[in-house]
């Protein structure tokens, strides 16, 4: 899709307000047109896998599929390492004419500890999926099986997990994976789609049409609490430590003006401990120097949980994980955009933080 397209889209707007969008930025939107429309729903990424390493093999990276992780290299790939899940929200068969949330199905429960900013907020979003439209796939092809619409979703509280009634799968056989029917939207100086996590995917791939030198690791099953096994797997088979290890993220927040009061989201630590100093201090400088906003998302959190009888959890992500099981020999930061409307189809970011990733990442070509 053209420039043009994209700016009639946007509303004929870019950044500076002017008549067309910035021509970076409309490349990144290229990418993630055409990632977001394949379904990648938790467990069940691997055409997503195979789409995804096509893409980087067109633009000349070194692709390598590990179970779990699929490793693009360029020139210097020890320069930098990035991260980014490629797994996305979607439901599970699990039995005749029963579907559950595809992250909280029994066999992932061992690897999820209930302190997760997904588990907690599923008991938030369980009635938000009335009316949705999903798809069903073959779990290793990603062929495409039918069409259904959500005509209720409630969590289950002996499953501890969301529970969907839909119209018209009935056919389908326990293991099938079903994708909530997806596609970009652009409006008003914002994007939405199920951002989390194909946002930073699609990203990644942009920073190698650009000429990035260095590895990303692009990681399954991140929402079922597992992808830093995957990750962990691959820096032990490369006899590999870092202190520099960047997981690009979204960060979920309640409303607009609280997502759009900065333009990035950096942490110093989770609910498994600290990040690595040397690089969060030297985003945050890179940040100050290209005139980006941050916040720290930890310092946010723990902020509200003073007035909180029951407080909220700084969450345990990829990265922490990573570092809580090396005892700190593979850490790093974080890179998060703010959205809205977290783990839904319509999660929401604005054009002017993305812009702002994009911009900062461009820094390490």
């Amino acid at each position: 899709m053209s420039i043009a397209t994209f700016s009639r889209i946007a509303g004929a707007e870019n950044l500076s307000g002017g008549p067309l969008l910035d021509a970076d930025l409309a490349d990144f939107l290229d990418i993630l047109h055409l990632l977001i429309r394949e379904p990648s729903v938790v467990g069940a990424e691997d055409s997503f896998f195979r789409v995804l390493r096509r893409e980087l093999e067109e633009v000349g990276a070194r692709v390598q599929y590990y179970q779990g992780v699929l490793v693009a290299q360029g020139p210097r790939p020890y320069d930098l390492i990035l991260s980014a899940h490629i797994d996305r929200h979607g439901l599970l068969c699990t039995g005749p004419n029963e579907f559950q949330y595809a992250a909280f199905i029994a066999s992932n429960r061992c690897d999820l500890t209930g302190d997760s900013v997904s588990e907690q907020m599923m008991y938030n979003i369980g009635d938000r999926f009335a009316g949705q439209r999903v798809q069903a796939h073959l779990p290793y092809a990603g062929t495409y099986l039918g069409q259904a619409a959500i005509t209720r979703s409630f969590v289950c509280p002996q499953r501890h997990n969301l529970i969907f009634e839909l119209n018209g799968l009935e056919f389908l056989q326990p293991g099938t994976p079903i994708s909530f029917l997806d596609r970009l939207k652009i409006e008003n100086g914002f994007l939405s789609a199920q951002l989390d996590n194909v946002l930073s995917v699609a990203m990644l791939v942009h920073l190698f049409r650009k000429g990035f030198r260095g590895t990303c690791l692009f990681t399954a099953q991140e929402e079922a609490g597992r992808s830093w096994r995957y990750a962990l797997e691959w820096f032990k088979r490369q006899h590999l430590t870092t202190q520099k290890l960047i997981v690009v993220d979204t960060s979920p927040f309640p409303c607009t003006p609280t997502a759009t009061a900065q333009q990035l989201v950096l942490r110093r630590k989770d609910a498994s401990g600290e990040f690595a100093g040397g690089i969060t201090d030297e985003l945050q400088n890179r940040c100050d120097d290209l005139g980006i906003t941050t916040m720290f998302k930890d310092a946010y959190i723990e902020a509200q949980n003073v007035d909180r009888c029951k407080p909220l959890s700084l969450g345990r992500t990829e990265l922490g994980r990573l570092a809580s099981a090396t005892c700190g020999e593979i850490n790093g930061t974080t890179l998060q955009i703010p959205t809205t409307g977290y783990h839904t189809a319509e999660e929401t970011a604005s054009l002017e933080s993305v812009a702002a990733a994009i911009r900062l990442l461009s820094t390490y070509l």
